[in-house]
């Protein structure tokens, strides 16, 4: 066993077998493949979703948030997301590339200590105020996890086409302009419900009089994160920058997110790893 939950395990494998059909649809055409893997993933999120309303049934009451059942809602938002993506768009490799993410979040599982839950809040107040955080930074993630994707696809289709290397895979991709429309879209989503998130946390830390928490690493680091994606946004807005450098600058957004989830050596609290 990977981890010690049988359901963690069904569910890692049936989605690393879902990918590979993925793949093997991108790479070679393979359109049984496809069709074998949108069925084993949708199996993937039934799954999850039954997790998770067990979740909310047995621990509704329970002020404590385990590294498990955060990465699970964050897979389980990621692979709802790839449904709608393909019910929108019809871009595939998008959707193999959120569902790449999706599964290297569920894998989180694997770098999990037990004994590491993090009790919400004493108060009710923050309490409240820290699910609606939680609640939030985590469609935030999965909407940004989007944007971010596409900044990538649109980064390498872009130095394809001026290097005048064109490929099969490239066929499957949707053009320049889409792609950047969908990642500014998915950021004008994503990037407020961060400020929001950030807010009701910090919100949170003065209910409860921690004060000296908002010069905490990782809260610092969201902040920059934050900024980072408001000048993005705003770039992209008027207009200032190429569609290039704003993807660059949209990258550099997620890629800070990524690593203020990681920085818990640093930081006095959400220590999950």
């Amino acid at each position: 066993m990977l981890t010690n939950n049988w359901l963690t395990d069904a569910i890692m494998y049936i989605y690393a077998l879902s990918l590979l059909f993925f793949v093997s649809d991108a790479a070679y055409g393979n359109r049984n493949g496809k069709r074998i893997g949108t069925g084993l993933l949708v199996f993937v999120w039934v799954l999850q979703t039954g997790f998770l309303v067990d979740l909310l049934v047995r621990r509704f009451a329970v002020p404590e948030v385990t590294l498990h059942d955060y990465v699970f809602f964050v897979s389980w938002l990621l692979v709802s997301a790839s449904f709608a993506v393909n019910r929108i768009v019809r871009a595939e490799l998008l959707v193999l590339f959120v569902n790449v993410v999706g599964f290297a979040v569920l894998g989180l599982n694997l770098m999990e200590r037990s004994g590491r839950e993090i009790a919400l809040a004493p108060s009710e107040v923050a309490r409240r105020l820290l699910v609606l955080h939680v609640s939030l930074i985590t469609v935030a993630f999965a909407l940004l996890t989007v944007s971010a994707v596409c900044g990538a696809m649109y980064l390498f289709l872009n130095y394809r086409l001026k290097k005048k290397k064109w490929g099969s895979v490239m066929n499957r991709m949707p053009s320049l302009e889409a792609i950047d429309k969908y990642a500014f879209r998915s950021g004008l989503f994503g990037v407020p419900l961060l400020l929001l998130a950030l807010s009701t946390g910090t919100a949170a830390l003065l209910v409860d009089g921690h004060y000296g928490k908002l010069l905490d690493e990782k809260v610092l680091l969201s902040f920059v994160a934050g900024a980072v994606y408001i000048f993005y946004l705003l770039r992209r807005w008027i207009g200032r920058d190429d569609a290039g450098r704003c993807a660059i600058w949209n990258l550099v957004g997620y890629v800070l997110l990524v690593l203020d989830f990681f920085a818990n050596s640093l930081s006095s609290f959400h220590r999950w790893l």
